[in-house]
């Protein structure tokens, strides 16, 4: 009988689909980041039993279907830690996001449930070599970066960046602006940058597409894969860059280093806060003055106000239709003039 193969949205730049592979057990050694692998789902389904195919759906499981992931880490302060590396003799993983990053839970919220465990079954292999997802990266030309950058940056994870993303891509095409959407840093979940599509953006790009399954990585192969996106948006001739920088700046997904790659070209910084108190952190921790504050931190109107007397900034709910005259008057300052006539 043919096994099946569920196939994860970190496969979603491969050609695992349509053209047959073999699966081996490798050797530790030969164990790398982002190497595609195939893992065997244990134990009995939970709620978090769910992973994310190659065209963002989502799709219960079930114990004994055999997965295609990438081996990868994760540093999330809300929900859960992992690292391929952590993986033991016993050869049990766990889905550390449900894009098919495979890694070892070892820290977790209590209240989170029972992540989707699974056994290594081996790596995916072509041509007797293993495949990993550098392999599947599609040309692109190099060129020099000088798109104007909105940049949303948060407080931590959860914070309300794809929300406001979201919010501020469908102002700017209602201007009539060409917007490339990005999910520069994190850990890969398709969904995120599929919203920023949704909402009207003419292309969209992350770091898998780049060849990563999270951005917890060393510097140096971050540059690499922050380089390879920022040449897929100039392919795209967009207007203006709406780029999210997954958690926050000062946790291990190299969102400062995205920060500093994008540079002078960052026109509007929006802070996505969890309370007020985290814009606060950020800013001083940070050393930056955004342009304006969005998340939860700007819920209600009591939040509103405290964000402005801790920081001096703005707040902004965007979440309310009465806020977004202003949204489009503060984007019209930051974006180079002309670029933004304020709309009806």
């Amino acid at each position: 009988m043919n096994e099946r193969y569920l196939l994860t949205s970190v496969t979603r730049i491969s050609d695992l689909e349509s053209h047959a592979f073999e699966t081996a057990s490798l050797p530790r050694e030969q164990w790398a980041d982002a190497d595609y692998v195939v893992g065997r789902i244990k134990g009995a389904p939970s709620n978090l039993y769910r992973l994310e195919l190659a065209n963002g759906r989502l799709m219960d499981v079930m114990e004994g279907t055999y997965v295609v992931g990438a081996l990868g880490k994760r540093t999330a302060t809300l929900e859960a830690v992992g690292d391929w590396e952590e993986i033991g003799d016993d050869g049990v993983m766990q889905a550390l996001t449900g894009a098919g990053l495979f890694g070892k839970v070892t820290s977790a919220a209590t209240w989170l449930g029972q992540m989707i465990s699974l056994s290594y079954e081996g790596h995916v292999i072509r041509d007797g070599r293993k495949l990993s997802m550098s392999d599947f990266l599609r040309p692109v030309a190099a060129g020099e970066f000088s798109v104007p950058v909105i940049l949303l940056v948060g407080t931590s994870m959860s914070a309300g960046k794809t929300t406001t993303g979201r919010v501020i891509i469908h102002e700017l095409k209602r201007a009539g602006l060409r917007v490339a959407g990005a999910k520069l840093t994190g850990a890969g979940r398709y969904r995120d940058v599929l919203s920023f599509q949704d909402a009207g953006a003419d292309a969209i790009v992350d770091f898998v597409d780049a060849g990563l399954p999270s951005t917890v990585v060393s510097e140096e192969r971050f540059k690499e894969a922050m380089d390879y996106m920022l040449a897929r948006v100039v392919e795209s001739k967009p207007d203006v860059l709406v780029a999210e920088a997954g958690a926050s700046p000062l946790e291990p997904y190299n969102g400062a280093a995205a920060m500093e790659a994008l540079g002078a070209n960052v026109c509007c910084t929006v802070l996505c806060a969890s309370d007020p108190y985290a814009a606060l952190g950020v800013q001083t921790a940070f050393r930056i003055k955004p342009d304006l504050v969005t998340g939860p931190a700007a819920n209600t109107d009591a939040g509103i106000e405290l964000v402005s007397k801790l920081t001096g900034l703005e707040a902004i709910n965007l979440l309310k239709e009465s806020s977004l005259p202003r949204l489009v008057t503060l984007l019209g300052e930051c974006l180079p003039p002309g670029t933004l006539e304020t709309l009806p």
